[in-house]
């Protein structure tokens, strides 16, 4: 007798096949298929060899030999996309097809949108409509009614597995030996965790901790990732509030106890019960709905989940009403993963792809807005998701290359400097940093000895007459100045003026410096973006070795002949694949201080700041973006061990090319203006963005 599913598959009949996944629902699958297929093995992520379901587990190069034409993966939507990009390209290259259980087709590569008009589903209003009917409502918990800040499940054994080697415990190949006893002790049981590192145990017992241990880690690992999806726990309160009988039905490892303990973190209270899987020796999938039932009797039951087999179709099969809800996987999922799934490999960037889908998609019926263009609607969620995963890359290499020169000063440039002090110190608190008060007007006001020097500052054009230019970048009025002279072209005209004021300039720099606590050796100086006309003034003050160390650094070539030690967190070899020059005057906008530039110093070395141009409304806005990097800076640093994190320049150059491709819906960030009094130009914020 065919079954649907055979008529999923049907193009295939008589061909030979293999499936992937080693779980209860494929032994279902093989007497499915029996009689329609030439089954040729099973294959796992975590197993190459054996036998199961009276069916010779293989390897892919096994698999290839035998010449299988079509690999079905029996597992959920999430791990689905994880064994297709880990086997995807391989298919393709000896033509077999790759498709799940319920017949996508998992090779077909997902069109990269920023809006939901693809995108289908219940609505808020049907699901109200459902619980209405219902007398007893239950809650998926993971991905529904809390998510993770990873992209799935299985890289909290990935995080586990840095945490113990921050411990000095180094256990080879942890990861798979972790998820291959979930998956061995789940075909049977509903396993505890401590369970499944007894398991793990017996092929390791020379690791020191034992199975309660390492189970106590990866809870305590885990436990830090876990968010509540707050617009799924509003429904959790309304059922509560509709007098419905509310639970929790999961199937998870962790206790009863464990379970209490994350719902006490997400604020989620007033439930009737909880359905522990692995208190109740038996899974969704084996009768953990029923076991509902039988305590609840005759009722009308509605069941909220995010797994189509294991909260909907079993759901269904026991008599429950069912709402399926996006998971944040998903909905990421739908949207192509908005052009990052060529960054998904190592562990640090899955966690900065987790961490946006935990903040960008926490709500689940996101889709039916009436706006379908995923948007970002304040400055605070505009730091943290676009701007923090580039400077937290950045701040991760400058400490690299201040180890790696053993620099014992670090000067953090005004105004760019400000946060990106406070984010070094989070990550390096052996060194006194120094919060270094400048700008391209005290540097150059300073430096100016010879025509050579006037010449160049001049070379820089800026947007106006030379009257102007002299205004601005040297605080002197043309009318003033009685020595003149008319033949000599732009700001040399005024040489003699420029130069007498930079002697007092310089001697008032000077006492500035001497305040500052400065031991022996060279100084890191750090600045944003810049060509490296502000560190070329200023060594020359401070009579030290300078090592720059830029984000960018502008024309280079313009510079080779100046002197400068500059490192870029950016290569001139890698402008040309870079999106960064497009992005790098937002990041200034956001970087800067709450104070205004600094234009020189007075007779005792006390900065002399410049009229302050920006609004209190201006200042707050940029304000709540930095709160927003600084607290992703410290998340990220939280949840991934230091031996695991790794930069992505690639992925951090997708995120923050967000700004051109999802709707930026803060009125406030959007006036903000792009200032360059240097060159004298305005650019609106909102010229950049869209």
């Amino acid at each position: 007798m065919s079954t649907e599913k055979d008529h999923l598959f049907q193009e295939y009949y008589g061909e030979k096949i293999a499936l992937y996944g080693l779980g209860t629902e494929t032994q279902k699958a093989l007497l499915s298929f029996e009689g329609h297929f030439e089954i040729t093995g099973l294959l796992d992520s975590f197993q190459e060899s054996g036998e199961l379901y009276g069916k010779e587990i293989l390897s892919l190069s096994h698999a290839i030999d035998e010449g299988v034409k079509l690999i079905i993966v029996v597992a959920r939507p999430g791990s689905c996309k994880a064994i297709a990009k880990k086997i995807g390209d391989i298919c393709r290259k000896h033509e077999i097809a790759l498709m799940d259980i319920r017949g996508k087709n998992l090779l077909e590569r997902k069109r990269v949108t920023y809006d939901f008009a693809g995108v289908k589903g219940g609505t808020k209003e049907e699901l109200y409509q459902k619980i209405a009917r219902a007398e007893v409502v239950s809650f998926d918990l993971f991905d529904t009614l809390i998510m993770r800040e990873v992209l799935s499940s299985a890289d909290i054994a990935g995080l586990t597995e840095g945490v113990l080697r921050e411990k000095g415990v180094d256990i080879d190949g942890f990861t798979a030996l972790r998820m291959g006893a979930e998956k061995r002790l789940s075909k049977y049981t509903a396993p505890t965790l401590e369970e499944l590192y007894a398991d793990m145990k017996k092929s390791m017992p020379e690791v020191p901790l034992s199975a309660s241990e390492l189970a106590g880690l990866e809870w305590e690992t885990d436990y830090k990732t876990i968010v509540p999806r707050q617009a799924v726990c509003e429904i959790f309160d309304y059922c509560i509030g509709q007098g419905k009988r509310v639970y929790i039905v999961t199937d998870t490892y962790y206790s009863q106890e464990r379970i209490k303990a994350i719902l006490e973190k997400c604020s989620i209270s007033g439930y009737t019960g909880i359905y522990v899987s692995c208190e109740h020796g038996t899974g969704k999938r084996q009768g953990l709905f029923s076991r509902l039932k039988e305590k609840e009797g005759d009722r009308e039951y509605l069941h909220i989940g995010d797994d189509e087999a294991a909260d909907i179709e079993m759901a269904s099969r026991a008599g429950m009403e069912t709402f399926h809800v996006y998971s944040g996987e998903e909905l990421l999922d739908a949207v192509g993963n908005m052009g990052m799934e060529p960054y998904m490999d190592s562990l640090a960037e899955r966690l900065k792809i987790g961490m946006l889908a935990a903040k960008l998609f926490n709500d689940p019926f996101r889709f039916e807005a009436k706006k379908r263009k995923i948007g970002i609607w304040n400055a605070y969620d505009i730091g943290y998701l676009l701007c923090a995963p580039i400077i937290t890359d950045f701040v991760l290499w400058f400490r690299e290359r201040v180890r790696q020169y053993e620099i014992p000063n670090i000067w953090f440039c005004a105004r760019d400097g400000y946060l990106l002090q406070k984010l070094y110190r989070l990550i390096d608190d052996t060194k006194d940093t120094v919060y270094f008060m400048t700008s391209r007007m005290a540097a150059i006001r300073a430096g100016m000895k010879d025509e050579g020097d006037l010449s160049y500052v001049d070379s820089m054009k800026y947007s106006g007459t030379t009257e102007e230019n002299l205004k601005s970048r040297f605080g002197l009025e043309a009318e003033r100045i009685e020595t003149v002279d008319e033949k000599a072209p732009g700001l040399l005209r005024y040489k003699d003026s420029i130069l007498e004021k930079a002697v007092c300039e310089r001697e008032n720099y000077k006492k500035y410096i001497s305040t500052l606590k400065i031991e022996e050796g060279a100084i890191a100086f750090f600045d944003f973006v810049a060509k490296g006309t502000t560190q070329m003034y200023v060594q020359r003050l401070a009579g030290r070795s300078f090592q720059g160390l830029y984000f960018l650094q502008l024309e280079p070539e313009f510079m080779s002949d100046k002197g400068l030690e500059i490192e870029p967190f950016y290569g001139a070899d890698e402008m040309e694949t870079s999106r960064i020059y497009d992005n790098y005057y937002i990041l200034e906008t956001i970087l800067t201080a709450p104070h205004p530039g600094v234009c020189g110093f007075d007779n005792s070395g006390t900065p002399v700041f410049a009229k302050e141009t920006r609004s209190e409304k201006d200042i707050r806005c940029f304000s709540r973006a930095q709160d927003g990097i600084l607290d992703y800076f410290q998340r990220y640093l939280e949840l991934l061990p230091e031996g695991m994190r790794k930069q992505s320049k690639g992925l951090d150059e997708v995120m923050l090319g967000l700004f051109a491709n999802v709707e930026i819906q803060d009125d406030d960030f959007l006036s903000l203006v792009v200032e360059d009094p240097f060159f004298n130009r305005m650019t609106g914020i909102k010229e950049l963005v869209r």
